[in-house]
Formats: C-alpha cells, structure tokens, sequence
C-alpha cells in the first residue's frame, strides 16, 4: 500500500524537523512526502533541504501565498501546491501537519485499518497537546473525528468527494461527504499524535468569524449552528467563541457566500448532525 504525504508548512522552524523524524521512524515508510514551505521567513526551508538530501522519497516545494493566516484556504491551497507535483500512483494520501509528532507505529496501524475494510475512506488516531508538562487529549472534537492535522484518504475517497476544499471546515465537510458517499470514516484510538502547537493558536483576528462562516457553507441551517456554537464555546469557556460563531453565519448569509455542497449533501448533512444531536440527548 503505497502511501503519498503532503505537509503544508508556514514558518515551522520549531516542529518540522520532529515532524519529518517521526516520519523518517515509522516501521511503515510512506512512498513519498512532499513538504511544501508556504512563504515562511524562519529557516524551515532550510530543515526541509537538510532531509531531502538523506531521504530520496522526501521533497520540497517551495510557494509563495500570503503571510496572514487564514484557517482552511491557506493550507489547503498550499496542500494542492504539492499534491499536483505527484503521480497517481498512491493507494492512501494524506494531508498532515507540519507541527505534529507520529507514534512510530501510525502508517502500519492506519494501513491495517484501509486493508481489513474496503469500505474505509478515511482514517487517523487522535491528538494530544501537552498541558503541565503531561500530553493529554485535544477535546476540542469527538473521538470519531479525525482531525485535520493527520488525516489520511484513501484514493477512491479522495477522488468520490472531490478532493479538499479550500476553505475553512475542509476537515468537517470531507468527513461528511465520505460519508454521503457511503465511506466509513475510523479512528484508531491507540494511535496518540502529539499536536505541538494546540488548534486556533495561530489563528489571527480576522480569522475570528471564520468558524461560522463554515457552518453556513456546509448548509448545517441555524439550529445546528446555535448547538454547535453552544457546545464548542462551552468547551472552550468562551461567550466571545460563542458570539463569534453566530456573527460568521450571519454574515455569511448576508454575502450569500457560496455553498461547498450542493442541496442533496446539505440535507444529508443535517440529518446526520440531527442523528448524532439527537442520539446524545438519549444517552
């Protein structure tokens, strides 16, 4: 099973080179990783160079885009950077991040996960940050979601949801287009990720409507909007979160900014978020 990696990095001098270690470790070598350094002004172009010139499967694009960040558009676009420089010969792509450190053992155990289903589409551990000097789990997602940082695609998937979208909640909607497609989405608990540097650090002012921004375009409709901002606000103890959520949808529905699915994948959407609301309610 022949595995093909994209890591999108912007000034990633701190956690690339753990990055790349990690991957350079595995017991399960990935075919080929493509690192693409996105305008950085640190020195992670030259880390990158460094193990590109002792592993021939590891390779460096370098893309100029924008020095704001801007959660979604940004990586993404910085993703395809790379991911049009590979051939189609891979059975598993991946999309990981530059600031994450993998258990030694993540590509064999994810390659087990694709091989004793054929109806698995994607696939990934879970993140853990560290918190007084102990590494504990993100919880900013349920443990059937894998998150953006290290998810891993298998080909059909892939191509059966059109690819990733460049925009923020790529790795929602991705997910939930595998799953109107009728792909299983798995988590392997036992593969604990250390995500370096938690969700939403980087994130910039004007990123700050951004998170419903995406629940508009994902057609979740305002009453799943509200839940979610609730829930997702709680966990962060944020009303400023919560307020922030509901002025994106808003505002995106004034714009009438464009919909990343179409009017049947909305409606699944909403009834799968109804079902999991729902199930919830009764435990």
């Amino acid at each position: 099973m022949n595995f093909y990696i994209v890591i999108p990095a912007y000034n990633e001098e701190d956690c690339i080179a753990q990055t790349l270690e990690s991957l350079v470790n595995q017991s399960v070598l990935p075919r080929k990783v493509v690192v693409v350094n996105d305008n950085s002004t640190d020195k992670t172009e030259a880390i990158v160079s460094s193990f590109c010139s002792k592993h021939s499967w590891i390779t460096l694009v370098n893309y100029k885009s924008s020095n704001t960040h801007l959660p979604g558009s940004k990586v993404i676009n910085a993703f395809y950077q790379g991911y049009n420089t590979l051939d189609d010969n891979y059975d598993v792509i991946c999309k990981f991040d530059a600031d994450i450190i993998l258990p030694t053992n993540y590509l064999e155990c994810i390659k087990m996960v694709f091989e004793s289903n054929k109806s698995v589409g994607i696939a990934g551990g879970l993140a853990y940050i560290k918190k007084d000097h102990e590494w504990v789990y993100e919880n900013i997602a349920n443990k059937t979601h894998v998150r953006g940082p290290f998810k891993a695609y298998r080909k059909a998937c892939f191509k059966a949801i059109g690819g990733l979208k460049p925009s923020i909640g790529w790795d929602t909607v991705d997910t939930l287009l595998a799953k109107y497609h009728n792909w299983k989405v798995v988590v392997d608990e036992s593969l604990c990720v250390k995500h370096l540097k938690p969700t939403g650090n980087s994130y910039n002012k004007a990123s700050k409507h951004l998170q419903g921004e995406a629940m508009y375009k994902m057609r979740y409709g305002f009453v799943i909007t509200l839940i979610s901002a609730l829930k997702l606000s709680y966990k962060k103890r944020s009303f400023a979160l919560f307020k922030n959520y509901l002025v994106g949808y808003f505002k995106a529905k004034k714009e009438r900014k464009a919909f990343l699915v179409s009017k049947d994948e909305g409606k699944f959407i909403r009834q799968l978020r109804w079902k999991g609301i729902i199930g919830k309610l009764k435990q």
